[in-house]
């Protein structure tokens, strides 16, 4: 009596390959009965003889199906993966922590990243990475905007936009009174936890202003839109370096770089070290202290970072950016 076949037997295959993925692991194995049982579920009809040379065609394309025999059993079950479990916790925590990723937004993606291990596994992926204060972005736009700014990246095009700010009443304000902001994107980075746009602003439309290099929060950044104009500022991205770029800032507020003299004490090399990177240049001036020279943007929040250290850092040139620090401290003291 020929066997009758399944609702769904062309695609025997690919519910074979989503029960060897979602269904086993190391840990977790099937015998032959309990795949037959699983694929009858799906619609599909199948038979021993068959299961084994299906089972060859997965490993053909690249499924890594194992097998153990067990007293009078056999066991089958999906090896290797693309992803490892600790890789796949990895992502998970990066997801979670990242304030420029939505909560809406983090749970849609953790929910597609434990479809890429069994459903027993994925339960380890629900946990909560604790992260004091954590405020997650609130702007679900972040994702098109990224999609947009890459395309006119790779489209050499200038982009429009709108930038905001929050208010006191908690409500989005338009920076420059709402009007547009027209700009050449460079470059997309990701620093202090949120994205960032790095562009060649031409002089905001103003008469007559200085193209210079500028960065713009991507989650503040409103009604992109594609323009045909040509990006400008070639010339000053051909020499742009990135990592000094970000190194240079602090919290990514701007200001102008300038060449820094500190000095510090031995016991704080570590904290300039971990700022500024290994490939810092490290003078001595005694037993106790050293001096090194950094390029900073010289901003209040700079400022705040040498004051946070408690003395253990101290601006020793040029001599401006040694009074800025002076009158921010007295500025301070007189607030108490």
């Amino acid at each position: 009596m020929a066997r009758v076949k399944g609702d769904h037997q062309k695609l025997k295959l690919l519910y074979l390959a989503k029960i060897f993925t979602e269904e086993t692991d190391d840990d977790h194995r099937m015998t032959l009965p309990q795949i037959l049982d699983r694929l009858g579920g799906y619609g599909v009809n199948a038979d021993r003889k068959t299961l084994y040379q299906d089972f060859e065609e997965l490993r053909t394309f690249g499924l890594d199906i194992l097998k153990q025999r067990v007293g009078k059993e056999t066991y089958y079950w999906m090896g290797a993966r693309d992803f490892e479990l600790s890789e796949l916790k990895l992502l998970v925590d990066s997801v979670q922590a990242a304030k420029f990723i939505t909560d809406g937004k983090s749970k849609e993606l953790i929910a597609k990243l434990e479809k890429l291990t069994s459903r027993h596994l994925a339960g380890r992926l629900q946990r909560q990475v604790i992260i004091s204060g954590r405020v997650k972005t609130m702007n679900e736009s972040i994702y098109y905007n990224v999609d947009v700014l890459h395309q006119a990246i790779s489209d050499d095009v200038q982009i429009r936009f709108h930038y905001f700010q929050w208010n006191l009443k908690k409500e989005m304000e338009l920076r420059r009174g709402g009007a547009w902001y027209q700009i050449s994107p460079w470059a997309l980075m990701w620093d202090n936890e949120n994205y960032y746009l790095v562009g060649y602003d031409a002089g905001s439309g103003e008469a007559g202003g200085a193209g210079r290099i500028k960065h713009y929060r991507v989650d503040k950044m409103l009604e992109i839109t594609v323009t045909d104009c040509p990006r400008e500022g070639k010339e000053q991205f051909e020499s742009f370096d990135m990592p000094r770029y970000t190194k240079s800032l602090f919290g990514m507020f701007g200001g102008e770089e300038t060449r820094v003299t500190l000095e510090v004490d031995n016991d704080a090399v570590g904290i300039l070290i971990d700022r500024f990177g290994k490939d810092l240049i490290i003078m001595r001036t005694g037993e106790d202290r050293f001096r090194t020279v950094v390029n900073v943007a010289v901003s209040n929040q700079f400022l705040g970072w040498v004051m946070a250290l408690g003395g253990k850092v101290r601006i020793v040139s040029p001599a401006s950016v040694a009074e800025r620090m002076r009158s921010e401290a007295r500025r301070i003291a007189d607030l108490q």
